[in-house]
Order: C-alpha cells, then sequence, then structure tokens
C-alpha cells in the first residue's frame, strides 16, 4: 500500500489574502474576525479537493500562536480538515528577549519542517510544499528538501544556519534533525505563490522543483500532473476562477500554457480533463461549462509544446544556499 501523500501549506499571502505590510495592516489582521478573512481565489477548493484525494494535510504559518482560534474558524468556515497546524510562538520569543526571531523565517520553519517529519511514520511518504513570494519559503523549502534527501549535511547546514544568524540551540536542534536524515528525495514540488508579483525568473535559481505559480488552477495542473489531485479537481479550481472570479475559457488555458513555457508541466494528462468533464456535465450542470469546453479544447496544443519545454525537478545542481543565505527574508512593501 502506497504511503498517503503530505501537503504543507502557509497561510498569509499563500492561502490568505493577508495585508501585514504597515503596522495598520498587522492591526487590522489581528482583529478581523474568521469570517472577514479572504482565501485566495481557488485555493480553497484546491485544498478541499486534494484532501479528497487523500492527502494530507499540515499547515505551518508564520501568523502568531494567538491567532490560532481565528484562524482555525476561518479554515473550518472554508470547510478545511487538518492534520496538524503550527503556528509561530511570537509572544514566548519576545517573552525570551529574541526579538530576531519575531521576523526570521529560517530558524522558525526549518526546524517546525524537520520536527514534522520526525513524526512521519511512512519514511517514503513524499511531500508537496505550499507557500509564497513574501519572505523565504523557497529558500526554506528548497533547503529542507535538499536537507532530506542528503544532499546538504550538517556540515552546510550549520554554516547555512550560523550565517543566516539563527539563534545557536535552535541551530543545534536541527543539527540533531539533520543527523537522522536518511537521504531520500522526499519533497516532490514546492509551489510557490507569487502573492507579490515577483519575476518567475528569479526562482530559477532554484531549479523546476520550485513552481512560481499566478493562480491556483496553475497549481493544480501541477498536482494534477504529479498524481495528487483528480481530474474533476482541477475542473472544480476551474469553476470557481470561472464563477467567482471572471476567468474565461481562454484565461484558463492560458494558465497552462504559461506554466509549459516554462518548464513545468510534462503535458500529460490534459485528456483526462476533457474526459472528466464530460462525465460531470453528463451526471449534472456544470457552472462555467462553456469556458470549461473552451479551456480543455485548448489545451492539447498547449501540452504538445510543454511536454518539449519540460525539465524534471531532479536534475537541477543544489543552489548556493550559502551565497542566497543573506536574502533569505526579502520582504518587500509595496508601493502605495
Amino acid at each position: 500500500m502506497a504511503s498517503r501523500h503530505i501537503s504543507r501549506w502557509d497561510l498569509d499571502k499563500t492561502y490568505l489574502r493577508t495585508e501585514f505590510d504597515t503596522v495598520r495592516d498587522l492591526v487590522r489582521t489581528a482583529f478581523e474576525r474568521a469570517d472577514e478573512k479572504r482565501t485566495n481565489p481557488g485555493a480553497a477548493t484546491l485544498l478541499r479537493e486534494m484532501a479528497r484525494a487523500d492527502v494530507s494535510i499540515h499547515i505551518l504559518s508564520g501568523s502568531p500562536e494567538q491567532m490560532r482560534r481565528r484562524l482555525e474558524d476561518k479554515l473550518r468556515l472554508d470547510g478545511i480538515v487538518w492534520d496538524s497546524f503550527i503556528l509561530k510562538p511570537n509572544l514566548q520569543n519576545v517573552l525570551r528577549l529574541r526579538f530576531r526571531a519575531v521576523k526570521d523565517q529560517l530558524g522558525y520553519k526549518l526546524p517546525a519542517l524537520l520536527r514534522a517529519r520526525t513524526l512521519v511514520s511512512e519514511s517514503d511518504a513524499r511531500e508537496t510544499l505550499f507557500g509564497d513570494d513574501a519572505e523565504a519559503d523557497a529558500f526554506v523549502y528548497s533547503l529542507y528538501a535538499d536537507i532530506m534527501a542528503g544532499r546538504a549535511g550538517e556540515e552546510l547546514v550549520h554554516a547555512i544556519g550560523e550565517r543566516g544568524r539563527v539563534y545557536e540551540d535552535v541551530l543545534e536542534d536541527v543539527r540533531r534533525c539533520v543527523r537522522l536524515v536518511k537521504g531520500a528525495p522526499i519533497v516532490e514540488r514546492i509551489l510557490i505563490h507569487l502573492e507579490q508579483q515577483t519575476p518567475p525568473g528569479d526562482f530559477a535559481i532554484y531549479g523546476t522543483r520550485v513552481v512560481p505559480f499566478y493562480n491556483y488552477l496553475q497549481a493544480a495542473f501541477v498536482v494534477h500532473e504529479d498524481d495528487r489531485l483528480s481530474a474533476q479537481g482541477v475542473l472544480r479550481v476551474a469553476t470557481e476562477l470561472v464563477t467567482q472570479h471572471r476567468f474565461d475559457g481562454d484565461a484558463l488555458a492560458r494558465s497552462y500554457h504559461d506554466l509549459g513555457k516554462r518548464g513545468h508541466l510534462r503535458g500529460t494528462k490534459v485528456g483526462e480533463l476533457a474526459t472528466a468533464l464530460d462525465a460531470w456535465a453528463a451526471s449534472a450542470t456544470v457552472p462555467g461549462k462553456d469556458e470549461l469546453r473552451v479551456m480543455v479544447e485548448r489545451l492539447p496544443a498547449y501540452a504538445e509544446q510543454a511536454s518539449k519545454r519540460f525539465v524534471a525537478p531532479s536534475d537541477a545542481p543544489m543552489p548556493d544556499y550559502l551565497a542566497l543565505v543573506n536574502k533569505h527574508n526579502p520582504r518587500r512593501k509595496k508601493k502605495r
């Protein structure tokens, strides 16, 4: 029996449309009710459909622990069921005078990922990670993936942690986890939501394992090809974009084409989408059916082009993390 697949999700700017670029933003976010929090288009549908495909859902967010109740209430409103939910102990950090840790992501998410992995009973269980371009997710997730694959060893990780100004006791915890690693490529994909519209080329240093995406239909295309989402799950994400966010069939298809041009899609399984749409339409009224039909008609040509550009995630060399670590938390303020 195959091990259950694991997905790990950030919340702010990945799942939720969160603003925290100013003090006013932070205060408003802290006091928002669950029903006032906004989900990025298609994110909740994708998460529900992955759970329906028996993917295990784990939340790892930089939001403070004090927001747990409201965040959990929001996820419940969206119909999300999760297996674990980790939030940042910011109050504890402040009380211990660890002010650097309040904003640091390397010293928070890397040990959290490694500790979470030690709790996984199936050693061969693979993972898909979701983050955003507002903080350090591509860097931290890629480093975690290379640690788990046995490419980044204890000495290198220690040097990265020191250069990244990770607190010594946290770094020692990381080193203990690294010693337990058996060296297997367990991270399948790293999907980065381009909330700040960072040029996708900025992530090329991490190889095609890291997939920058503009909308959640793009994420759905990727995980569908990876067999972590059903064809109907992809169609349900597309339906939300059509009915609630004014996408037309051409825009849906161009989302696929964009990923294909960047080498992230194998160009397989588009026939499954057409078959699934026919079956769905035969048994029920399909919202946005005409636009979905346009999409599936456009995809075969785009899939043929994608197959010629696909670069397997395993083919990329390991990034120079020591050179990148000083830029690992490049939070940029939006122009107002």
